[in-house]
C-alpha cells in the first residue's frame, strides 16, 4: 500500500507526534508499504511530479526522540513564512494520492476532528477515530458530562472560562486538578493543594487554552486500557518513580514503571476492560483508543479520567506494550490499526 504518515503540526504534543510517526513509517517500511512521512505544519515542499514518486523514497527516517519539555512552537511558525495557514504545502496533494494517511497526530490540533473533517471532504482515507468522536473525546468538559449520563463514574469537577471568575475551587475542594479542557500528554496539568497553588496552576493552564478544567483529586492506582475495534486490549498500571505521570514521565524512558498486564487481579481487569469499552462507545469513538482510569481502591470504585483518540506509538507509548502483551509486534500493531481503521469505511457502504 502507499501509506502516509502524518505527523507534527502545531500541538504542543508535536515532539512526541514526531517520534510516533518515525517509528509507525520505518515498521510499516519493514513490512512492505511504499511511506510517506510527512509533517502536517511543514509539509512536502521539495517537488516532484507523480506523488506516487514519494511515496518510492524509502529512507529510514532516523530517530525522533521527545525531550523533556513541549517544544518552542514560535520556533516552529517561524519556519514557513504563510504559518496562519496550518497544512503545510502538498500535505492534501500527498494524502489524496495514499491509500490510507496513518495518523500520527497527537494533540488538540491532531485529535480534535479538524483534520479528519478535512480528510473526509477531500475523501481521503485515514486511521483512527472519524470527525465527531474525535471532537468528543478531545473535550474533557463534554467526555465527563457525558460519562455522567451513561453511569460512567468520573472525578466530579467544574470548566472555567478564561477572563471569568476563577474561585470556583471552592465547589471542588483541595487537593485538586487543574488541567487545560482539551490538551494532551498531561501539558499544562497541575496538582493543587492549597489557595496559592491554584492561582498559579490556572494561570498556567489558560496559557495553553481558554478553557480549563478543575476536577477532585483521586488517589489510586493508574490504570490505561486500549480499545481496538471495540474489544479491550490487556490493562496497564501506571507507576511514575516520582510525582505524577506528566509530560516527562511520559516520554522519559525509565522515568515511570509500567506493568503490563496490570496486576490488579481478574475482576478488576474484567470491570476496567468493560469500562473501557464503554467510553468507547459511550464517545462515538472509531476504530481504536486508549482510556485512563484511577481505581480508588479503598473506596473500590473506578474513575474514567479520558478517552485518547490517537495514542502515542513512541517507543515508550502504551498501546504498544498492550499488543506486545498479546504477542503482536509494532509493525503487526501498525497494520492492524489500518485494517481496523478501514472497518468505517466498509460501514459507510453498507
Amino acid at each position: 500500500m502507499n501509506i502516509l504518515v502524518l505527523c507534527g503540526g502545531l500541538s504542543n504534543e508535536r515532539d512526541v507526534s514526531i517520534s510516533s510517526g518515525t517509528g509507525v513509517a520505518r515498521a510499516l517500511r519493514k513490512r512492505g508499504h511504499d511511506v510517506a512521512l510527512v509533517d502536517l505544519f511543514l509539509g512536502w515542499p521539495a517537488p516532484f511530479g507523480d506523488p506516487a514518486e514519494v511515496f518510492g523514497r524509502n529512507a529510514d527516517p532516523g530517530d525522533a526522540l521527545v525531550g523533556e519539555r513541549s517544544p518552542d512552537l514560535e520556533a516552529v511558525r517561524a519556519m514557513r513564512p504563510d504559518s496562519d495557514v496550518r497544512v503545510g504545502p502538498n500535505v492534501l496533494t500527498l494524502c489524496r494520492a495514499a491509500d490510507i494517511v496513518f495518523l500520527a497526530l497527537h494533540g488538540e490540533e491532531g485529535e480534535n476532528g479538524k483534520v479528519q473533517a478535512l480528510l473526509d471532504l477531500h475523501g481521503v482515507r485515514y486511521t483512527g477515530s472519524g470527525y465527531l468522536g474525535s471532537a468528543v473525546a478531545m473535550n474533557k468538559g463534554l467526555s465527563k458530562s457525558l460519562f455522567r449520563a451513561a453511569g460512567i463514574a468520573t472525578p466530579a469537577g467544574i470548566t472555567l472560562t478564561k477572563g471569568t471568575d476563577r474561585a470556583p475551587y471552592r465547589d471542588v475542594g483541595f487537593p485538586c486538578v487543574v488541567k487545560p479542557c482539551s490538551g494532551g500528554s498531561s501539558v499544562g496539568t497541575s496538582i493543587v493543594r492549597d489557595a496559592a497553588e491554584y492561582a498559579a496552576a490556572v494561570e498556567l493552564a489558560f496559557r495553553y487554552e481558554e478553557r480549563v478544567i478543575v476536577e477532585q483529586y483521586v488517589k489510586g492506582r493508574e490504570l490505561t486500557v486500549g480499545v481496538m475495534d471495540g474489544r479491550a486490549m490487556p490493562a496497564i498500571e501506571i507507576i511514575p518513580k516520582t510525582g505524577f505521570y506528566d509530560y516527562k514521565n511520559k516520554y522519559q524512558a525509565g522515568a515511570t514503571e509500567e506493568l503490563c498486564p496490570a496486576p490488579i487481579g481478574a475482576g478488576a481487569t474484567e470491570r476496567v476492560q468493560r469500562l473501557a469499552e464503554r467510553v468507547s462507545r459511550t464517545l462515538l469513538i472509531d476504530a481504536y483508543c486508549r482510556v485512563d482510569f484511577l481505581w480508588d481502591t479503598e473506596a473500590d470504585e473506578i474513575y474514567c479520567l479520558e478517552a485518547n483518540t490517537l495514542p502515542g506509538m513512541t517507543p515508550t507509548s502504551l498501546i504498544p506494550q498492550m499488543a506486545a502483551a498479546k504477542g503482536m509486534d509494532y509493525g503487526e500493531l501498525c497494520e492492524k490499526i489500518i485494517e481496523v481503521s478501514l472497518k468505517k469505511y466498509e460501514k459507510s457502504h453498507d
